[in-house]
């Protein structure tokens, strides 16, 4: 035997059983996760630091099985010690809590500050490790200013912390990295995403696929559409546009460029699929979660209040694409023979039907109905996901009498769960270090009184003006999104504007944290940085700067979306009633007169056309944005007049009372 084929079995045998590890890791952290949701046998502070042990438990083993498949044995070499670093900490604070937590609050041992320094060490380098430089250079910013701020001029000044309170800030006071967006990621958060890993397991994306292609045969537009559905959907589960556009986009980019559509557009519409998932119900990238948390209110409320303004989103971007694909003259038709290899029986579409519709109805019934907890509504859907997800295949195919017998079908789909919970866990880990970092600097963030110094640097240079205040909020919304998820850079900017607008300003809670919510996914959108757009564009080879300009001429009305939100307060209601979906529906008019604006194929010169385009999408902007409603209905009129004008100008268009006029 060859010395290569020797030293290549000792990796691979290394390999499977990291995979092994893993996976048998996953189905322990899911377990105790699982258990504790149902049981509650110890604090939710307690918990949160055992549960960041079991989450990077997981990851660790998991990033060091691909770093060694990629040959990478530096990265394995530095990422289990730092892994192992923050498991010890979480173990020790959770063995040890009642001292840590109810004994020793500001101050610890020694040895207590040791490990508070590793923890913060190996924190830092997991989130350059998942998150990049510009992430990274952000954190240090902050630690930077929490003890030197003494040294910082003017209203952000403070008198600075030294070492032992940053450390005790962060970590051993339990308050920091294992505060409260830990705590509900590790309740809340978590139980969803393990049903997603479940979804994904058990083919539910598989499913929505399907549909889309059926209801792409109804019209023009129909790869690209189903792309714009499929990205979407996922991306509000998944919580990250970057990733979500590496993911999905891996798939729908090529679909569109093979039916003819330009590389930069077909780029541009999967970078505004995957960033406006984001803000999709029921999940909402996670951010909902947290919203319901800060707002002290049901997650249900905040899933109702986020209905309308997703309505407008989602009308106005398949609009938009819509024309983008018409305008490529793109054959835009797609056969299940290009993507499955048999269509669904009608007892197949049944049980599909049940397995996945019965666990989302119990959801929607603990929660809306009965109104339980979201982790005990998410215990209970998991739970329900499991049993229909393995159950109901093996029923179906003692139904249709098919060649793959029951039990065979039985192990698939236990198989399947175990690939799910898996999955669940792999998904989940990147989103739990962000939250866990971001924890930690919101309680420094608390402790400097810096939301209180912003809010007064922000009405300054605002001078009082809410506009300009929305403006400044969502410029600095954008800045803290890049590079980061949605919930993350959501966090940051709740913590420091949403105060400003509430109190100083008297814009309702929840449209002011609507506001910033949407204005924290923008990033992924917004040059030079556009980091779903730079993956899209990638993806297609498509020129950056071309796919940034067709992304922003799809998403055009998300921009505008949260100045409408402070100026038309009656959008964002918990509540939602007749005035909210008259108010949705006037503002739906003037996002769709910005897309057809900007991206109706007319046929006119060219400098008409820039004209027009920009007088129709300026005069959407006021419809959207202006308060008093009479004012909308007129702009609303002038742009029908616009539309019917073309059509009857240039388009040819015969109108039914101008022919019986001439007869």
């Amino acid at each position: 035997m060859s010395t290569e084929t020797a030293s290549a079995e000792p990796e691979s045998g290394l390999l499977r059983g990291l995979d092994v590890t893993v996976t048998a890791a996953a189905l322990l952290f899911w377990a105790g996760v699982l258990y504790w949701a149902q049981t509650q046998a110890i604090s939710q502070v307690r918990y949160a630091t055992a549960f960041v042990g079991g989450i990077l438990t997981v990851y660790a083993l998991n990033e060091t099985r691909l770093a060694i498949e990629d040959g990478d044995w530096i990265d394995g070499a530095v990422l289990i010690p730092a892994s192992l670093a923050l498991m010890t900490a979480s173990a020790f604070f959770a063995i040890n809590f009642q001292d840590v937590y109810l004994q020793r609050q500001g101050y610890a041992l020694e040895h207590e500050y040791m490990l508070a320094r590793l923890v913060i060490v190996s924190l830092m380098y997991l989130t350059w490790r998942e998150f990049g430089n510009v992430f990274l250079g952000l954190i240090f910013a902050v630690f930077g200013y929490a003890m030197y701020g003494n040294l910082v001029p003017g209203v952000l000044g403070h008198a600075g912390m030294n070492q032992a309170t940053l450390l005790q800030a962060t970590v051993t006071d339990l308050y920091g990295f294992y505060g409260s967006l830990t705590q509900i990621t590790a309740s809340w958060i978590a139980p969803f995403l393990l049903y997603a890993g479940l979804l994904f397991a058990y083919g539910a994306f598989d499913l929505i696929l399907r549909v889309a292609i059926v209801a792409a045969r109804y019209i023009e537009s129909g790869i690209a559409q189903t792309a714009v559905l499929s990205s979407a959907v996922i991306g509000s589960i998944n919580g990250s546009y970057t990733a979500n556009a590496a993911m999905t986009g891996s798939f729908t980019i090529p679909t569109m460029q093979e039916a003819g559509m330009e590389g930069h557009r077909a780029a541009g519409i999967e970078a505004v699929a995957s960033t406006s998932g984001q803000v999709l119900p029921p999940v909402m990238g996670a951010s909902a979660f947290v919203m319901a948390s800060y707002l002290g209110v049901p997650y249900l409320d905040i899933v109702v209040a986020g209905l309308v303004p997703a309505a407008i989103l989602v009308v106005s971007i398949s609009i938009a694409v819509h024309y983008l694909a018409i305008s490529d003259a793109s054959s835009q038709e797609m056969e299940f023979s290009e993507f499955f290899d048999e269509k669904l029986s009608i007892e197949k579409k049944v049980f599909e039907a049940l397995r996945f519709g019965v666990p989302f109805a119990i959801l929607i019934y603990l929660l809306g109905v009965v109104q339980y907890t979201v982790m005990t509504s998410a215990l209970y859907t998991v739970v329900a996901m499991m049993l229909t997800g393995v159950l109901m295949p093996p029923l179906q195919r003692l139904v249709d009498s098919s060649g793959i017998g029951p039990v065979s079908e039985f192990v698939t789909q236990v198989k399947n769960t175990v690939h799910g919970v898996r999955r669940g866990a792999i998904i989940l880990a990147p989103i739990a270090i962000i939250l866990v970092v971001i924890s930690g600097v919101v309680n420094l963030f608390s402790t400097t009184g810096i939301p209180a110094k912003i809010a007064l640097l922000l009405i300054n240079i605002s001078g009082g003006v809410l506009l300009f205040a929305v403006l400044l909020g969502m410029a600095v919304a954008i800045l803290m999104g890049v590079g980061m998820p949605t919930v993350a850079a959501y966090v940051i900017v709740a913590i420091l504007i949403v105060p400003t607008f509430v109190s100083d300003f008297n814009v309702p809670a929840i449209t002011a944290h609507y506001t910033m919510f949407y204005a924290a996914i923008l990033a992924g959108i917004t040059p030079p940085v556009a980091t779903a757009a730079v993956i899209a564009a990638g993806i297609a080879e498509a020129n950056f700067w071309r796919t940034c300009g067709a992304a922003i001429r799809i998403a055009a009305p998300l921009f505008v979306l949260p100045v409408a939100f402070v100026y038309n307060p009656g959008l964002i209601s918990m509540d939602v009633g007749a005035y909210t979906l008259y108010v949705g529906l006037l503002v739906l008019f003037g996002a769709v007169a910005i897309i057809y604006g900007l991206n109706y194929p007319f046929k006119m010169r060219p400098g008409r056309k820039i004209g027009v385009r920009a007088l129709i999408a300026t005069l959407g902007v006021l419809i959207m944005v202006y308060p008093s409603n009479a004012a909308k209905i007129a702009g609303i009129a002038a742009f029908a007049a616009v539309f019917v004008a073309e059509k009857v100008m240039i388009r040819g268009l015969t109108l039914p009372f101008g022919r019986g006029a001439s007869q």
